[in-house]
Parts: C-alpha cells; structure tokens; sequence
C-alpha cells in the first residue's frame, strides 16, 4: 500500500533531533552561558526546533510502531469488506510488538487466527505493504476450486446473499456474486464472477492442488476473490512480514464517487 519507508524516516528524525537537544542541554548551553557571564542567551535556532520536534516525533514513533498506524486501502482486492478510498486503522500489538525498522520481535503477545484481516510486507517485495484475509494457518491444506476455499478438505461455507452493486471506484464490481462466508465463526463477505477462472492467470500456487501451509507462514486471500493477487499466486506470508491487525475505517475518500467523495456511512465501522 505504500513505499515510502516512514518508520526509518521517524527513527532518523528522533535521532538526529533528540542528540542535537541533548547535546546542546549537556554541553553547549552551558558554554554559552559562561561566555555570556550568567546573562540570557538565545539558543540557535537549529537547537530551537530540534527541542519543539523531537517530543512529538519520538509520540509518533512510538504510537505508530508499537499502538496503531494508519493505511489507505489503494485498490478493490478486498472488496466488499474494504473499498478503494477506505482509512483504516491497524492495530501493531495484535501479534507482538517489533522493534521499528529492524522488525524483531521482542514481545510475543499473539498470533493470527482464521478470518483476520491483516497488513503485511509483500514477500516479493517487502517495501510494499499488503492486506488480506488469513484464510490457512500453518498446518493447514488449502484448496481453492469452484469459488470456494476448501479449509484441511472441507469446503468452507457460503450462504449467498445477491448480485452486488458497486460504487465509486468499485463500480467495475456491480453484478458480481455477493455471499456471506463463515471462517472458524468469523463472517465476511467476498466478491466472485462465475466466469472468472479461480486462479487468476498466471496463478500457479494451487495450480496442482491444495497445498499445506508451513510452520511460521500464513495463507492470505482477498474478499474480492477474483481481482486480488494473493497466496495464490505468489505462495505463503511469513510471520516476521505480518505488520498487524486491521480493525476499523476512520475515514473513505474516493473521487470516482458520484457527488460527495466522503462516505459517511462508513466512517467508524469495524472490519469482520
């Protein structure tokens, strides 16, 4: 969803602000009140913001890194939960917390279970964050053939719900299959278009048939069954890559919407 390496960026600018204001409180202040004899002195402009940053940048870190950060939905692949526009908030200590940058765990406080709805760094490229569904945890045979996901061999349900109407930049989706299904208890909906293909081309993870998850890795898939690149094409997403929990719509804009592009209706709705 993104490319800019803004943990990195957070780290640095905590750095270089907080050593600058330390510095100058330590020693260089000092000095110049004893060059002044006793008398007020202005402080260098540099050391003036440094001081006004640093608090607010090292809030950020930390509320970022290890509370909640924030993500803008970019495309349709986890539509209807997800639309094209949505704000999304993502809870980072879901599955324990992680330095910033290195990513190392150093809290174990949880792990994905059936049906989250999860960021993480895409396997290909870890620059670039993905969400999905955990459909397989590890351990699990996965299959995927007819529309429906086949959980350890047995189909998972689905109760249909109608043909979906699209808005925005999801009006492409309008007519698809609309159904409601149901992982370990968790109900969502998804999108498919009976005459899609279930493996998208160039798809060749269960090409041959169900594969078994390994230990450590995770088996992700949009709710848009038929327009998201996921576990089936490039394979498993390994729990070092998982960034957190996705749990809420804090704000949607999309200017492919007709009239307003704010959709209030969404605003604070939760993700099932």
């Amino acid at each position: 969803m993104t490319n800019f390496d803004f943990p990195a960026f957070l780290v640095l600018a905590s750095v270089v602000t907080g050593a600058i204001w330390l510095l100058d409180a330590r020693w260089l202040a000092p000095r110049r009140r004893a060059a002044a004899g006793g008398a007020p002195v202005k402080e260098p402009v540099v050391v003036e913001y440094a001081r006004a940053f640093f608090p607010v940048i090292f809030a950020v870190l930390i509320l970022r890194s290890f509370v909640v950060e924030p993500f803008r939905i970019p495309s349709n692949s986890m539509m209807p939960t997800l639309l094209t526009g949505d704000f999304i908030l993502v809870n980072k200590y879901a599955y324990g917390l992680r330095l910033p940058v290195l990513n190392a765990k150093f809290v174990d406080i949880g792990e994905p279970e059936r049906g989250d709805v999860v960021v993480f760094r895409f396997p290909l490229d870890p620059s670039t964050d993905y969400i999905k569904r955990v459909i397989g945890l590890p351990g699990d045979v996965i299959g995927y053939r007819g529309k429906t996901v086949y959980l350890n061999g047995e189909p998972v349900a689905q109760l249909p719900i109608g043909r979906y109407t699209g808005v925005g930049s999801g009006r492409e989706m309008t007519g698809a299959r609309e159904a409601l299904e149901s992982l370990d208890g968790v109900e969502h909906s998804i999108l498919t278009r009976s005459r899609a293909p279930d493996l998208p081309p160039g798809c060749r993870v269960l090409a041959f048939g169900s594969v078994k998850v390994p230990e450590g890795q995770y088996f992700v898939m949009g709710d848009n069954r038929d327009n998201s690149n996921d576990s089936r094409c490039w394979g498993f997403v390994p729990e070092e890559n998982l960034v957190g929990k996705a749990f809420g719509i804090w704000m949607h804009w999309d200017g492919a919407r007709d009239g307003l592009p704010i959709a209030w209706s969404r605003l604070g709705d939760g993700i099932d």
